[in-house]
Formats: structure tokens, sequence, C-alpha cells
């Protein structure tokens, strides 16, 4: 009969051994990189054993690229255009490459500066800046998205639309009203519904932008463009309400320009955040009390010029980074211990890369 220690060994042997082949089952990741001012998307691949980036595909998209949304399986990648006439581009990705074949395009109701799937991949949400206004459009069986169904009228400056992981609250968040919405979610008809109370409001003129939350369900944090503050969120999903515990500065010590936070993301496992900062050209580091919610930072690291965009691959062991000035990207590998990152490789891109989004390779 095995004893208890036995069995707690050979239980510790076998997590080890399918992490160790989750490992060597995924060598190399996709990155998607839309270039604003040259209207394409770059297709890079990332080496994951010696961090190397190489463009594989550039794919002309004839208009202003910026946000970009994957669907929920990695098998179609969404991108919006900010140029006129305002489209949403639909295109699938091959399973073995990455590479991305062009299938669709449906308009949208006004310049979007973000977008996202629900979790089921039906629907894609999208938060107009200029418009101040959030849309639903759905994604038919084929994966191409179509012309909005809902359209609803926000604060100012709409810069967010994030679902959270039931899939049953949506929230928008307007950087000139210093607030996020917070609706309800019918994943039959698309439809939103404010929630009570219908907004999370932040602080005058901090100007929230990004959100993002924590695996576990209970926390999300709010990066804040105008004041580059970050917030830790405690989440109440039963009523789809987010309320504050505390505000970090994201800004480097003795940084005296404009504050201009960009971007910010958690690895898989929820251990670290990073936020951006463009003005100090900088990425904040932070380690994640996943008990609390609580962030400390670890650092800053210094990286592209004027940072809009960067994303963590699916094994959390990479970060991407690309400036809008530098017309580049840098890799750098995330020590998993730490938090801290280490730089591996740079390449150059298109004009005004600024958004990215990634997918592993088999």
């Amino acid at each position: 009969m095995k004893t208890a220690s036995s069995r707690l060994l050979f239980s510790t042997l076998l997590i080890s051994l399918i992490t160790l082949m989750q490992g060597c089952a995924t060598r190399n990741s996709v990155a998607y990189v839309s270039n604003a001012d040259s209207r394409e998307i770059s297709v890079v691949k990332l080496d994951h054993d010696k961090g190397t980036l190489q463009v594989t595909q550039t794919l002309a998209v004839g208009g202003t690229v910026m946000p970009m949304a994957l669907s929920p399986d990695k098998r179609m990648l969404y991108a919006a255009l900010r140029s006129e006439p305002f489209t949403v581009a639909s295109f699938a990705i091959d399973g073995s490459t990455g590479s991305l074949k062009p299938i669709g395009t449906a308009p949208l109701p006004d310049s979007m500066a973000y977008v996202m799937t629900d979790r089921t991949g039906r629907w894609l949400f999208a938060a107009s800046y200029g418009g101040n206004k959030v849309s639903v459009s759905p994604i038919g069986a084929d994966g191409v998205a179509g012309a909005a169904v809902t359209v609803v009228p926000t604060g100012k400056n709409a810069h967010a639309a994030v679902i959270d992981a039931a899939n049953k609250n949506l929230f928008v968040t307007n950087l000139s009203s210093d607030q996020v919405l917070q609706y309800g979610f019918d994943a039959a008809t698309g439809k939103l519904t404010p929630n009570n109370p219908p907004a999370f409001g932040t602080r005058p003129g901090a100007g929230p932008r990004h959100l993002v939350f924590h695996p576990n369900g209970r926390h999300a944090y709010l990066l804040h463009e105008l004041d580059a503050t970050v917030d830790v969120l405690t989440y109440d999903a039963q009523r789809g309400t987010l309320s504050l515990q505390k505000t970090l500065p994201t800004l480097p010590a003795g940084f005296t320009g404009k504050p201009w936070a960009a971007d910010l993301h958690l690895t898989p496992n929820g251990r670290f955040l990073y936020t951006s900062e463009r003005n100090s050209h900088t990425l904040a580091m932070w380690s994640v009390d996943a008990a609390s919610g609580d962030l400390k930072l670890i650092g800053h690291q210094p990286t592209e010029k004027q940072p809009r965009g960067f994303q963590i691959d699916p094994s959390g062991t990479w970060l991407l980074a690309v400036g809008q000035l530098s017309h580049a990207m840098t890799a750098y590998r995330i020590d998993p211990a730490s938090g801290r990152l280490t730089q591996q490789a740079s390449l150059p891109l298109g004009k005004n890369p600024n958004w990215v989004e990634i997918i592993s390779l088999p």
C-alpha cells in the first residue's frame, strides 16, 4: 500500500513531468503587430529557446490599423481600421504557421480604439474614443465579424471594452469622464444593460484607459493614462461591479515629464503585472499578491520609444513590446521567480507599431 508521502511524491513528479512536456511542446509563438502608419500587419515568429524574432509575413490592410483581438480558440484575428471607412477586418490564422488569410470585412459605427471578442467567440466588442460609444457586432460561424447590432452611447472618450471571465459583464473605460461603465451582457442577443450602479467613478483627471482581470476572478487592475497610476480593484462578479482598493504610481522615480500611460498585461498565472508609459519609454514591473490582489513594484525596464502596446506570450515566458516612434519590437524574457525582464532581441517593423497579439504554435 502506498503511503501518503509516496503518493505526494508521485503527484509532484507527475506535475513536474507534465510541466516539462508542456514546455517542450511549445517552442515557438507568433505575434501579430498592427503598424498604423504603414497600414499593415506584421506576422512575427518568436523562437522560445533562443528568443529570436523573424518577420514571416507582412499583410497590407488598406487603412490605419490599430486595435486587434484574437478569438478564444486563437483561430481568428480581428483588426479595426481607424481611417474611413471604419471597418473591422477578419483574418483566418493558419494553425501550423500562424500566417494570416483575409476572409471578410464589415463596417464599424465609428473609429474604434479597442476591440475584444466575448468568451464564446460569437461577439465582437468595440470602444470608440472619438465617437463616445461602444458597439457589439455578431461573429458568424465562418469567423467573420459582421455589422454592429448594438450601439450604446458612453461618456467622453471610451477607450476599452473588456468582458469578464464569466461572459456576463462588460466594462467600458471612459477616459475624459473618469469612469468605467458597468454593463450586463446578454450573449444570446448582444444586448447591454446597465448594472447597479451603472458606473465606477475614478479620480478627476486620472483618465481611465485599460483594464485587466486577475485569473482568480476577484481582482482587476485599471491603468490611468493622464496621471500614470494603476488602481487595484475588487471585483464583485455577482453584481458586475468594481470597487477601489488602492492606487499606485507607475512612473519611474525622478521622471518629471508629462504622464502618458498606455497598456497593461498580466502573466497567465497572475503572478506579475506590467504597465507601459510612453513619455518615459518604460515598462513598470509588478509582483501580484494573489490573495489580496495587492501590487509590489519590482522596478522599471527601459524599452522601445513610446511603447503604446505590448503583450505577453501564452506560456508567460516572453514579453514583446513595440515602440510607436522607434518602429521596432523588443523581446524580453520574463524571470519566472522575480518577474524581471531581460532583453533578448530587437526587430525593425513598419511605421507606428502600436498593438500586439500572440498565439502559441504546436
